[in-house]
């Protein structure tokens, strides 16, 4: 009787994960009637897509470009709009993000929509997932195109509220890094305590410098000077 319960069971189990697959299999080509969200977010049909391998500036985010304010997160997500407007879009799912989102790239028929954002200087490559867009966040910056063409704050640490005023990056934001990424290993860390999420900075030759690991896949970085890392949003350790 028990091994029966228990084939029963596994049955079931088995059952379940077929359902689950065949719902939302991974490499599944979704297409559909879009509706943009933001500059890396749009609905496809019933589905919820994020694009893969690249982070837009958010939506509300604010940039500086020739010395002015500039809505740089409104402005991917109109671009997204006018890459998708009244084609045939089409996605290959990669992954689900913690939301449940499908995960994909995505093309317009004629080019993958994250490589056009990251090309025009509207998303950053998002290294800590892929770096598939490396090269056209290259093209970009040196071409001054988008947010290349002044100061902003890379869209991962506007969602931690790493400050809404812009901070000019000399090198490529994308891995999670300070701006200069030379200082890293030697120079000033920049903490984000446990408790609370305080920026707290620890210069070399203090009593914490030793001790504290920077993890910047979590947003913690390495400054060359207390003025960056001030400018930054950090505190010195009190």
């Amino acid at each position: 009787m028990r091994s029966r319960e228990i084939l029963g069971w596994l049955i079931a189990a088995g059952a379940l994960v077929a359902f689950a697959s065949g719902y939302l299999p991974r490499g599944e080509t979704i297409s559909g009637a879009v509706r943009v969200i933001d500059g890396d977010s749009l609905h496809v049909g019933a589905t919820e897509v994020r694009l893969f391998g690249v982070d837009a500036f958010e939506g509300r985010q604010v940039c500086i470009r020739n010395g002015s304010p500039w809505r740089c997160g409104e402005a991917a997500a109109n671009e997204l709009r006018k890459l998708t407007t009244g084609a045939a879009i089409t996605c290959d799912q990669r992954d689900i993000d913690s939301y449940g989102r499908t995960v994909a790239v995505c093309t317009n028929g004629t080019v993958d929509l994250g490589a056009e954002l990251a090309r025009g200087g509207l998303a950053l490559a998002y290294r800590q997932f892929s770096h598939d867009y490396v090269d056209e966040e290259s093209e970009a910056k040196a071409a001054r195109r988008g947010a290349w063409a002044g100061d902003f704050t890379p869209p991962w640490d506007a969602r931690r509220g790493g400050g809404a005023e812009p901070r000019q990056l000399r090198e490529s934001p994308s891995d999670g890094s300070d701006a200069a990424s030379g200082c890293r290993g030697t120079g000033i860390k920049g903490n984000i305590s446990r408790n609370g999420g305080e920026r707290i900075y620890h210069v070399p030759g203090s009593s914490s410098y030793e001790e504290t690991i920077i993890d910047e896949s979590a947003g913690e970085r390495w400054f060359c000077t207390e003025e960056d890392a001030r400018r930054a949003g950090w505190r010195p350790r009190r």
